[in-house]
C-alpha cells in the first residue's frame, strides 16, 4: 500500500493559523509588558492572513483531502470567514479590558488562536476522529481561557466546573462515536451516511451511539438539559473570556451538528429530530424564564444563549435544505449580537469595577447615548423585534418547522420570544428611564467605539437587508 501525499492547499488557512500561534507562543517569551501589543497586532495579522487564503476558497467545487477527514465547502469557508471577523473584534474588545486588570499578556491571544484552530478543523471535518480532535484542541484551549485569571476564585471555579462536565460530555461523544464506528466499520461521514441508506432495517445500537452523539452536541450548544455549566462559566470567567466563549464557538457546534446529524447520520432523521424538538422546547423554555430572574447580565446573557440555542436546533430539526440555511442564518448573526452585546459589557468595565450588573446600564442614555442607542439595537434585535436582524433569524427558523408540519413546536417558539422580549426590554428601561448610579465618564479608545457602532450598525444592515445573507447560507447547501 502506497502513502498518497494529500493535497494541502484546503488547510492553508489552519497551516497559517497554528504557525503564526506557535510563533506568537516563542516571540512573547522575549516581550516586556510594554511591548505586549506586539502579541495583539501579531495576532490580528494572522486572522488577517488567514481570511485571505480562506476568501479565495469560496465559490469552488468541494473537495476532500487528508484521505477524506478534511472537507473543503462553502459552508466552511463562509463559517470560517466569521470565525476571522468575530474574533478579531473580540481581541480588539478585549484589548483595554485586559490591560486594566494586568491580564494584557500573549497567552489569552495564543489560547484565543489555538481554540480558534480547533473551530476551523471542527468545521472541515469530514471523519469522525477529525471532529474529535478539533473538539478537543477547542475544549483544552476554553478551560485555560476561563481559568486565565489565576488570582480569581470564580474563574478557577468556573474552569474547574466546566473542565469536569466537559470531560463527561466528550466521554459520552465519543463512547457514541465509538458505536457508530463499530456498527458501520467507518470513521468517514460519507461511508457512515452510505452504510445507514443501504440497511433495510435501523440498527438499534445504531441508535443508541446517536443519542450519545446527541448528548455531546447539546452540551457543546449549551442546550437544556445540559445546560448547567453555561450561566456558572460565563459568570466566573472574566468578561472578555466570556465574550469569546459566548459567540465564535457557536458557529463551531453548529457545523459539528450539521456533519454529525446530517452529512454522517442523515439517514437517521426521524430518530434525531424527536430529540432534538425535546431539547429545543425545553431550551427555549428554561433559557427565557430563568433569565428573568437574573440580576447579573452575564448570567441573563447565558441563559438567553441557552434559549437562542433553542431557536439554532429549531432549524436544524426541520431536516430540510431550508431549515439547515436558516439555522445558519440563525447562528451567524445570533454571534454578532452575542459580540456586540457582551463587547458593549467590557466597554462600560473598568480598572476595579465590574459592570456585570443589569442596575450597571442605569442611566446609561445619560452617559453616552451612542453605546446605549448600540446596546439598544442588540437587546431589541435578540428579543426579535423588526426590522433588525434577529426577527429574521425567528422567522425563517420557524418558517422552516411550519414547512415540515410542525406548527406546534413554531407556537412554542413564538409564544417563548414574547416571553423572552421582557428581559430584553428591561434593560432598555434601566437604559433610558433609571437615573444614573455611576456617573463615571466612558473613555473608549477611538477603534474599540469604531467596532462596537459598527457592531451595532451590522446589526440594523443586515435586518434591513437580510436576503444578501441568506442568499450566501442558503448557497451554502445549494439551495
Amino acid at each position: 500500500m502506497s502513502f498518497v501525499i494529500p493535497d494541502f492547499a484546503p488547510a492553508v488557512p489552519e497551516i497559517i493559523v497554528l504557525t503564526m500561534a506557535c510563533v506568537i507562543l516563542v516571540l512573547d517569551l522575549f516581550l516586556s509588558d510594554a511591548q505586549r501589543v506586539v502579541s495583539y497586532r501579531l495576532s490580528q495579522l494572522t486572522l488577517l492572513l488567514a481570511l485571505i487564503a480562506t476568501w479565495g476558497q469560496y465559490g469552488g467545487e468541494t473537495i476532500y483531502t487528508f484521505d477524506g477527514s478534511y472537507v473543503q465547502d462553502d459552508m466552511g469557508v463562509v463559517l470560517k470567514i466569521c470565525m476571522y471577523l468575530v474574533t478579531a473584534g473580540v481581541f480588539l474588545y478585549s484589548r483595554d479590558y485586559l490591560r486594566d486588570r494586568a491580564l494584557f499578556k500573549g497567552e489569552y491571544y495564543v489560547l484565543g488562536l489555538f481554540g480558534l484552530l480547533g473551530m476551523m478543523i471542527l468545521v472541515s471535518a469530514h471523519s469522525l476522529l477529525t471532529i474529535y480532535l478539533g473538539l478537543e484542541l477547542l475544549a483544552l484551549s476554553l478551560y485555560a481561557m476561563v481559568a486565565f485569571n489565576r488570582d480569581s476564585i470564580p474563574a478557577s471555579e468556573a474552569a474547574m466546573k466546566y473542565f469536569v462536565l466537559g470531560a463527561l460530555a466528550s466521554g459520552m461523544l465519543l463512547y457514541g462515536m465509538s458505536m457508530v464506528y463499530g456498527i458501520s466499520g467507518s470513521l468517514d461521514l460519507a461511508e457512515i451516511s452510505q452504510y445507514i441508506s443501504g440497511q433495510a432495517s435501523i440498527d438499534k445500537v445504531m441508535v443508541f451511539g446517536l443519542v450519545f452523539i446527541v448528548v455531546g452536541i447539546a452540551f457543546k450548544l449549551g442546550a437544556v438539559p445540559f445546560h448547567m455549566w453555561v450561566p456558572d462559566v460565563y459568570h466566573g470567567a472574566p468578561t472578555s473570556v466570556t465574550l469569546y466563549l459566548g459567540s465564535i464557538p457557536k458557529l463551531a457546534a453548529f457545523a459539528m451538528a450539521i456533519r454529525l446529524l446530517v452529512e454522517g447520520l442523515g439517514g437517521l432523521v426521524h430518530e434525531w429530530q424527536g430529540m432534538l424538538i425535546i431539547l429545543a422546547v425545553a431550551s427555549m423554555a428554561v433559557g427565557n424564564v430563568v433569565a428573568i430572574a437574573q440580576t447579573n447580565i452575564k448570567r441573563m446573557l447565558a441563559y438567553s444563549t441557552i434559549s437562542h440555542v433553542g431557536f439554532i436546533l429549531l432549524g436544524v430539526l426541520a431536516g430540510t435544505k431550508e431549515g439547515y440555511a436558516a439555522a445558519m442564518f440563525y447562528t451567524i448573526t445570533y454571534v454578532v449580537m452575542a459580540t456586540a452585546a457582551f463587547g458593549i459589557v467590557l466597554l462600560l468595565a473598568r480598572a476595579g469595577f465590574e459592570a456585570d450588573n443589569i442596575s450597571d446600564f442605569k442611566g446609561l442614555n445619560q452617559r453616552s447615548s451612542w453605546y446605549a442607542a448600540m446596546m439598544g439595537i442588540v437587546m431589541l434585535s435578540m428579543a426579535g423585534v423588526p426590522p433588525l436582524v434577529g426577527f429574521y433569524g425567528k422567522l425563517f427558523v420557524l418558517s422552516a418547522v411550519v414547512n415540515v408540519d410542525l406548527v406546534w413546536v413554531a407556537v412554542v417558539g413564538v409564544l417563548f420570544s414574547v416571553v423572552g422580549a421582557f428581559y430584553y426590554l428591561r434593560v432598555l428601561k434601566m437604559m433610558y428611564f433609571d437615573q444614573a448610579e455611576d456617573e463615571t465618564p466612558l473613555t473608549p479608545s477611538l477603534d474599540l467605539t469604531t467596532v462596537i457602532g459598527a457592531n451595532g450598525l451590522a446589526i440594523l444592515a443586515l435586518g434591513i437587508f437580510p436576503g444578501a445573507l441568506l442568499t450566501v447560507c442558503n448557497a451554502a447547501f445549494g439551495l
